[in-house]
């Protein structure tokens, strides 16, 4: 008799009656709010903060993304070309790392460099993969997946820039010198010596362009963004491989063009780690686990409550 419903003898529930009420105070069970509003109609309920819309992948728009990338990137720019360049501080940091990366043994730079520039057309062809593939084969990976993947683009362009905006601390707070510029060393400059164009970080175009701004290495960061992305997302087992030995090739690269140490390289993965860590703090997963296609929301949808029915499996795409 204390029940808040008493089923009756058809099957059927009646409503709580007043003499109820004092036994419905002693279970415990609340009271349902009186509604608000002529004809005691519900008042729609947002179930969806605006935060909650800004952390849910929708589809990306190419002129705000275009707009975006060219922004980011010139601002980019400006703030690294700004980095005061401290020749002072670089060339000592430049001999720090390198007495560091000899007494961990890993100290083959100059080995490396010399080798590989005693092969001419190999050197002059790592010159220009140094020069140009770090913007092609980034923006490649961003153009396929804003065409193939748009549910999992703004999360992984988010790492891209996470990745890309701690590295300005880098530059700002520990300027370094290349192992071309350091005195002494005989390393080989190689776009100097071979009058191959393009890089910004020798030759004629070396004024527009921070010359001790080395750690970390964009070129691991963007590269090692693009070989995980591709490695996590495409299916071919071709373009996979590819992936994993576009890092390893660029790695190579930047020591033997003399661009870069290797430690180098590891401030490039730690600002990486970063930007994973940015995007699974915002999104609670990582670009490749969310789903392939983002899903369309309509306005209507995001003011009224979720229907209730019946427990589905999820669909969402691999």
């Amino acid at each position: 008799m204390g029940d808040t419903t008493v089923r009756t003898l058809e099957g059927r529930t009646a409503q709580p009656t007043a003499a109820d009420a004092p036994m419905e105070a002693t279970t415990g069970t609340p009271e349902k709010p009186a509604s608000a509003g002529a004809g005691d109609r519900a008042v729609p309920v947002t179930h969806r903060t605006r935060l909650d819309r800004l952390r849910t992948p929708r589809h990306p728009r190419i002129w705000f993304e275009i707009l975006l990338i060219a922004v980011s990137y010139w601002t980019y720019s400006m703030i690294r070309n700004a980095v005061p360049e401290q020749k002072a501080a670089a060339m000592r940091n430049a001999d720090w790392i390198w007495r560091t990366e000899h007494t961990l043994g890993i100290a083959v730079e100059k080995s490396v460099n010399h080798a590989i520039d005693s092969v001419t057309w190999l050197i002059v062809g790592m010159n220009y993969y140094y020069a140009t593939l770090h913007f092609i084969v980034t923006i490649g990976v961003l153009v396929w997946l804003y065409r193939w993947h748009p549910g999992r683009y703004a999360a992984a362009r988010l790492v891209l820039f996470a990745t890309t905006g701690v590295a300005l601390l880098g530059y700002y707070l520990y300027p370094l010198a290349p192992p071309r510029l350091m005195a002494g060393e005989s390393f080989v400059d190689t776009v100097v010596v071979h009058h191959t164009w393009g890089s910004m970080a020798s030759g004629n175009l070396k004024q527009m362009s921070n010359q001790y701004a080395a750690m970390p290495s964009m070129h691991i960061g963007w590269s090692l963004w693009c070989g995980l992305t591709v490695f996590a997302v495409a299916t071919a087992p071709w373009a996979r491989i590819l992936g994993l030995l576009y890092p390893a090739a660029t790695l190579v690269v930047i020591v033997a063009t003399a661009n870069h140490f290797w430690l180098d390289a590891v401030g490039g993965m730690l600002c990486l780690a970063f930007g994973f860590a940015v995007v699974r703090l915002w999104y609670g997963s990582l670009p490749h686990r969310l789903p392939r296609h983002a899903a369309a929301e309509s306005p209507a949808s995001r003011t009224k409550p979720p229907a209730t029915s019946p427990a589905v499996g999820s669909g969402a795409g691999a």
